[in-house]
């Protein structure tokens, strides 16, 4: 478990006049707490560089009317996590790594009583939900031309009935991560078992071919093993190489409290895989690249300043319609063959972006905005 160390009452009260943000996650009997490690200890890190007070506490550890906590902080010299006493937190950023993790009741309640708190601002207060999130895009003009016709998957009649509207269809869990789960459905008439169902599995997609929509719909029953899934018109992807690619948004609020684009990212899709995520086969690749590739100089810097402000018009009514006050997101986008836009998914909780000056800035930008954030207190300028 690493070394026990207790910080004296007067190093404490020193420490205690830096900003202190702490790291959510939850306990794991095992390996003391569960979450990306790594991410964990360059946050510390960069927390330092912005002199921040940064340390991992779990939900069992986050008493909400204590002075200190105990936590966990990376030492280096010794490449091992350390537990000791730290200042009661300022800020609070929710890495809790699993759905299933956030949605346990003694979970939820700490999430619900860190928000009431007056004494601490919650970053991340939770996952979102795939119908969620396309249900508040779908309520403002400005972003709906970029939502693909997505439905709810509740019945094998509904699915038919999309069907004869589009003959392409993407079949995802609603709580879905990293491209797991996901489906695809292509109605091809003149065959003679013509629905074609694939399912994205590990790094390759498995193959079905039904004859009759109700020997699709068990089929896929069987695959969904109880999840609710959407129904989403299929999007035929700009490719390069012969191979689909969609662009990553990372959105965050900066130093003056507002939407900002940290960086966009591309991912292509594995040669046998149904979607661009890179642990199902995808790769990374340079946006700008794949876009000249596709539709030349002049279009693809064009299409860059148009996914630009889409994707912050995308965080603003993302943020209006969950009636919460978000810090970050990533945004998943797709680019048509004729150059239109399309979104796809949001992340509340980002991953790592393995572009090394798309990762410092994120690292940055959640210090630059807790300073805007706990400035803005002190001042008494109104609710963050």
């Amino acid at each position: 478990m690493g070394i026990v160390l207790q910080a004296d009452t007067a190093e404490l009260e020193i420490q205690s006049k830096q900003p202190v943000l702490a790291i959510l996650t939850v306990d794991d009997e095992i390996q003391m707490f569960r979450g990306n490690r790594s991410n964990f200890a360059d946050l510390i890190q960069a927390g330092g560089e912005h002199g921040f007070i940064v340390y991992v506490v779990t939900v069992k550890q986050l008493k909400l009317t204590r002075k200190q906590l105990d936590g966990f902080t990376f030492d280096a010299s010794t490449e091992s996590w350390v537990m000791q006493k730290f200042p009661f937190p300022d800020l609070i950023y929710n890495r809790i790594p699993l759905r299933e993790d956030e949605l346990l009741p003694e979970v939820k309640q700490k999430i619900a009583a860190c928000m009431k708190n007056p004494r601490v601002k919650l970053f991340n207060p939770a996952f979102f939900n795939k119908w969620s999130l396309f249900k508040w895009l779908r309520m403002s003009k400005s972003t709906q031309p970029f939502i693909p016709t997505t439905r709810r998957m509740l019945t094998q009649g509904g699915l038919g009935k999309m069907m004869i509207k589009h003959k392409f269809l993407y079949l995802k869990p609603i709580s879905g991560k990293a491209g797991k789960g996901i489906m695809t459905i292509q109605l091809q008439p003149e065959k003679p078992l013509p629905y074609r169902l694939k399912i994205q599995a590990d790094k390759k997609s498995i193959t079905y071919n039904c004859g009759t929509i109700n020997k699709l719909w068990v089929r896929i029953k069987k695959e969904s093993t109880g999840e609710r899934y959407i129904a989403q018109q299929g999007i035929q992807l700009a490719s390069f190489n012969e191979r689909s690619f969609d662009l990553r948004a990372l959105v965050q609020k900066n130093q003056r409290g507002q939407w900002d684009i940290s960086g966009i990212g591309a991912r292509v899709a594995g040669s046998l895989s149904i979607t661009t995520h890179v642990p199902r086969g995808g790769s990374i690749d340079d946006p700008e690249k794949l876009l000249i590739s596709a539709f030349g100089h002049e279009e693809a810097r064009k299409l860059l300043v148009k996914t630009h402000n889409t994707a912050l018009t995308i965080a603003k009514q993302i943020e209006r319609g969950s009636r919460r006050r978000l810090v970050e997101m990533s945004l998943d986008l797709g680019v048509d063959q004729e150059g239109n836009i399309w979104f796809f998914e949001a992340n509340a909780k980002p991953m790592k972006f393995d572009e090394p000056d798309i990762r410092k800035r994120s690292l940055d930008r959640i210090f630059q905005y807790g300073h805007y954030v706990l400035n803005k207190k002190a001042g008494k300028k109104g609710a963050v």
